[in-house]
């Protein structure tokens, strides 16, 4: 339960701090004392926006702090979450001036996720102008769920589904990006192929360029090579001739003369360098064969290899290779892709099984509470002064699953005998509004173990024997749970198991709102005040003291 609140420099408030005790707590004061502002400061503990606006001495962080008695049940979140577990659990909220807000359960920093799932355990705070609730499906499945104890079932059905939406978004967006790449598929292969058939890595380029070089000068090579081996190798006036001759003279020389040994021997040397010079370049006159065919394909390739590097804008054979094995990883990812999908869609086909079978248990369990939650809610309802309303809750199956299976929920309402029933948001008025809702939340609070439940002003627009019967409901549910009421009704006020006032008042010429406990005494003069107003009556204290009984 919530034990203490505490809240400092926030809007109105300077310092407020309170304790509350399990039961009934009614809270009273006057329109635009506070009460909002100290629900607004509650909202922040469970994680709602945090505004740099509602500080109320700029310079000064706000602080919202709140201390809950737990039982051990919530050890499980503390231990998951790695934080300390204390009975009595303190959790805080700070807006600093800078407008960031920080949030700390027992002293250690959390995140608002972490803040909202401790809080959403914890508290429950329901206005009068969230009445529009209890038309959504979500609220409807929520009355439902809770009479049919499938709690454990909706979280495992959830988590399941939370699962499914997200293979359904992986396929999705695997299945878009193959189809991109099916429309480029064709080409790419088609770029791929014409570089395979290359076969690039057997290819030097430079080497291609010589043969082709020699193969379109084959003629001119032939020819000169040919003069120049005649040159060498005529007899008498050949180079070779002339060369030994020389090679004789200097050698005779050389042995009548050391000063000519050193010439003769590099003349020797040039010799056999000249010789070699002469084989190398017979045995490639050998190899020069004009031949056209070669010619051709030599041309043919080397037009190819050229062709696609102004395809592709590369600059050598090398960049050509890249561009091969980029093109060939792309239809190898295609291919992955395929399987990447097919193996999605066979998730999503165990997906829906499991999906569908937890789909059925929690239907088949709404079924059989659907009856429970019509005589609940019309004996309460009558109990409440609606005493020929009707209510029902069809259920009809979707075509697809959604977060709460795979079924669709309307709540029905019919205030009046002798017509049909519609959907509540359709059937239902202003003024039955407020009884309905806290039927229902009587309902839920039967069901539900959130050990705190705030209603702020639910019971607005009812007076007389309904409003006697809404505190009697109100002083039951609280048997159950600590139940916190905000109310201007002093047949509400007067079941109060403890009472506070909310009032506004200057303090060093600044207006600041703040709570007060009320005693005895003051609790049976503030319901004397709540029905005959300013002045309180003696006819007022008799029927307070009456309603307090």
């Amino acid at each position: 339960m919530l034990s203490r609140i505490y809240i400092k420099n926030f809007a109105l408030i300077d310092t407020l701090e309170v304790s509350l005790n399990n039961g009934l707590q009614v809270i009273t004061g006057e329109t635009g004392a506070g009460k909002s502002i100290i629900l607004g400061a509650l909202r922040l503990i469970l994680g709602e926006r945090a505004d740099v606006k509602s500080i109320s001495k700029a310079e000064e962080k706000s602080v919202v702090e709140t201390e809950f008695a737990l039982n051990n049940q919530f050890k499980k979140f503390f231990i998951e979450n790695d934080l300390d577990y204390e009975h009595q659990t303190i959790i805080r909220r700070e807006i600093l001036p800078s407008g960031k807000s920080r949030a700390f359960i027992n002293d250690v920093p959390v995140t608002l996720d972490v803040l909202r799932e401790l809080s959403s355990r914890l508290i429950d705070i329901h206005s009068q102008f969230e009445t529009s609730n209890l038309f959504t499906s979500e609220y409807q499945f929520k009355i439902i769920d809770g009479l049919s104890e499938n709690k454990r079932w909706v979280e495992d059905y959830q988590n399941q589904f939370a699962d499914f939406q997200s293979l359904k978004i992986q396929l999705k967006k695997y299945q878009t990006e193959l189809l991109e790449n099916n429309r480029e598929s064709d080409y790419k292969q088609f770029l791929l192929n014409e570089l395979e058939e290359l076969q690039l890595d057997d290819v030097d380029y430079e080497d291609l360029q010589n043969q082709l070089s020699i193969q379109e000068n084959a003629g001119m090579i032939s020819e000169n090579l040919a003069q120049v081996l005649s040159r060498f190798h005529q007899e008498e006036v050949g180079i070779l001739s002339f060369f030994n001759e020389a090679r004789n003279k200097l050698s005779r020389i050389a042995e009548v003369s050391n000063g000519f040994a050193e010439l003769n021997e590099r003349l020797e040397t040039s010799f056999v360098d000249l010789k070699d010079i002469i084989s190398e370049l017979e045995n490639e006159a050998e190899k020069i064969e004009i031949n056209p065919a070669n010619l051709a394909a030599l041309s043919e390739f080397n037009n190819k290899i050229n062709s696609l590097l102004i395809k592709h804008n590369a600059s050598d054979v090398d960049e050509l290779k890249e561009i091969r094995d980029q093109l060939s990883g792309d239809q190898k990812g295609a291919s992955e892709l395929e399987e990447t999908i097919a193996e999605i869609e066979e998730k999503i086909i165990n997906k829906e099984k499991i999906l569908l079978s937890l789909a059925e248990k929690l239907s088949k369990n709404r079924k059989k509470s659907v009856p429970v939650f019509i005589k609940k809610a019309e004996r309460l309802l009558k109990q409440l002064g609606l005493e020929k309303a009707k209510v029902d809750i069809e259920l009809w199956d979707s075509p697809e699953f959604n977060t709460f299976g795979r079924e669709n929920i309307q709540l029905l309402f019919q205030a009046n005998s002798g017509f049909p029933l519609k959907p509540i948001q359709t059937a239902i008025s202003g003024g039955e509004r407020s009884r309905v809702m806290l039927a229902v939340k009587k309902i839920i609070a039967e069901s539900d173990e959130l050990p705190t439940l705030i209603l702020d002003e639910i019971d607005t627009g009812v007076s007389g024997k309904v409003a006697e019967e809404i505190g009697n409901l109100m002083r039951e549910m609280s048997k159950d749970m600590q139940l916190i009421v905000i109310s201007h009704l002093a047949q509400v006020a007067a079941k109060g198991n403890d009472n506070y006032k909310v009032v506004k008042q200057d303090i060093a010429g600044k207006t600041q709102s703040t709570i007060i406990p009320l005693s005895d005494q003051e609790k049976l003069n503030e319901i004397a005040q709540l029905l005959s107003g300013s002045k309180i009556t003696e006819a007022a204290l008799a029927q307070a003291k009456e309603l307090i009984g």
